[in-house]
Formats: C-alpha cells, structure tokens, sequence
C-alpha cells in the first residue's frame, strides 16, 4: 500500500492535491486534531480524500475483514480484536484533543464498539466501484 500522496498520483488527483504539504494541511483540518487549523476545505479536496480513503480500504479489506471476524467470534479471535482496539485508542489518545466530549466517546471503550464496527463495515463497502460514494454518504451522516 502506497502514501496518500502515492495514491493521489495514481488516482491522478494531483491538481487538487498537488504535493505532501497539502494533504498534511487537509488533515490538521480536522476539529477533534490536537493541531487543528480552521481552513475551510473545498469539495473538490474532500472528495479526493474520499477517493484516496475509499482506494485504500482496497489494500486494507484483508485486514479489515479480518477484524469484523474476531469481534464476531470474540473467543476464538479476540486477540485481533483486542490489538486493533487498543492501536485505535492509542492514536486518538496520541493525535486528537481528549479533552473534547467527541473524542471521549471514540476513546470509551464501553461506547465505541459500535461506530469502529460501523466504520469498519463501511470502509469494507468502499472496495465496490462506488465505494467512495458510500463513504461519502456516512461520512455526513457521522
């Protein structure tokens, strides 16, 4: 699996996303960051990191399906289980404002496992030729 700006290349996305210092600008976009900037993101840019998102859930559906499997077999797989929940808290806990109620509730882990496995589940969809707009739809809807 490539970088997102690998990615952007090969999806010919280079006139939105014309370099790496781009992409990193989109990210610090983000209101629950802990580096957040308040630039108001184009459509064009956010429909190139949907189509970047939605490519990339192609290289990570083995991993992905992998993960649903162990939470729906909890005794038999839930080391998979375990790990990737514990990776998850770590970056947020290490990337995002904790001291946001957003971030709080992704970081509970009594109250997350229904918006990872929801997420997970739509990232698996994104494989489909129009995944990026499935993607696109629960996105808005978050």
């Amino acid at each position: 699996m490539g970088s997102f700006f690998a990615l952007s290349d090969k999806l010919k996305l280079n006139d939105v996303l014309p370099n790496k210092i781009t992409i990193w600008k989109l990210r610090n976009n983000n209101p629950l960051r802990k580096s957040y900037t308040n630039n108001n993101i184009k459509i064009e840019e956010f429909d190139a990191l949907i189509k970047i998102t939605a490519e990339m859930s192609k290289y990570l559906y083995p991993y992905i399906r992998e993960i649903l499997q162990s939470k729906e077999d909890p005794k038999k797989n839930s080391i998979v289980w375990n790990s990737f929940h514990k990776r998850f808290i770590e970056l947020i806990n290490e990337r995002f404002n904790t001291n946001s109620v957003r971030v709080k509730k992704l970081i509970n882990k009594t109250e997350n496992d229904e918006m990872l496995i929801k997420s997970l589940l739509t990232l698996s969809l994104c494989i489909s030729k129009e995944g990026n707009k499935k993607l696109k739809k629960y996105l808005f809807n978050f």
